[in-house]
């Protein structure tokens, strides 16, 4: 029986060289050595056509910048020659914010293409013609998608059977459930006069998970609103929607 492939990303840059960086280290690094994923860092420029290798040009009906050429990408896009069933991203900071949630559907998959844009950003045809999905890690702009793509791929290659210690470390932390994650402690009992909250300390496993998950939702209903609104009304001590909630003091 063979093994099955390892999960894989592909990543369409101008700066091959800034990858794996950080990837090739820790938890993700580990992995990559040992084959639980690969990754794939492909030059824009070799499919540029002309002796400059150039790949932009100035924004049609003026403007600052310069934007990423439609036919020089697309060129690099074919050239990849990836099955269908493996997504085509595009970091871009107008996408839709990237969710525990997509990493765990792309951490299921294949493994995606990702192009990482610089400049002003890249012609729109491309975008249409090729099918890519925009995807944001925030609301601010970075100097390219490469540090965009870094945090996706370290966000799916953690979720990999075999790479985290224990299988509960990713269920138990924040957005797993739509919840901000509980804060954690650990020895000395006693820091600058601060001791561990007792009800860790007591053993009892049932007390520990309801304040944990209190805990949760009171800062997630305090940092959090938008991701608070999404969930269901359930019991009277939920912050923020009774009367009678106690307040309670990321995850």
């Amino acid at each position: 029986m063979t093994n099955p492939s390892p999960w894989r990303a592909t990543v369409l840059t101008l700066f091959p060289e800034m990858f794996p960086g950080p990837l090739g280290v820790s938890l993700a690094g580990r992995a990559l050595a040992s084959g639980v994923w690969e990754i794939e860092a492909r030059d824009i420029r070799a499919s540029a056509t002309d002796r400059h290798r150039s790949v932009d040009d100035t924004p049609a009906g003026g403007g600052p910048g310069m934007v990423l050429r439609a036919d020089v990408l697309a060129a690099a896009i074919d050239a990849v020659g990836i099955s269908p069933d493996r997504p085509k991203l595009l970091m871009s900071p107008r996408g839709r914010p990237l969710t525990q949630a997509r990493v765990a559907e792309l951490a299921q998959g294949p493994g995606p293409l990702i192009v990482c844009g610089r400049f002003e950003g890249i012609d729109q045809r491309v975008i249409d013609a090729r099918g890519l999905e925009e995807v944001s890690i925030g609301d601010y702009v970075l100097s390219g998608g490469e540090i965009a793509a870094m945090a996706l791929i370290d966000a799916c290659v953690r979720l990999l059977p075999g790479v985290m210690g224990k299988e509960a470390s990713g269920t138990e932390e924040s957005f797993s459930d739509g919840l901000l994650e509980y804060p954690q402690y650990t020895r000395p009992q006693l820091f600058e006069g601060v001791p561990i909250p007792e009800i860790l300390t007591s053993g009892d496993h049932a007390k520990v998970a309801a304040w944990r998950r209190a805990q949760s939702e009171a800062l997630t209903a305090a940092r959090r609103p938008d991701l608070w609104a999404r969930i269901p009304p359930k019991a009277p001590n939920r912050p923020g929607r009774q009367k009678t909630a106690k307040n309670k003091t990321d995850g």
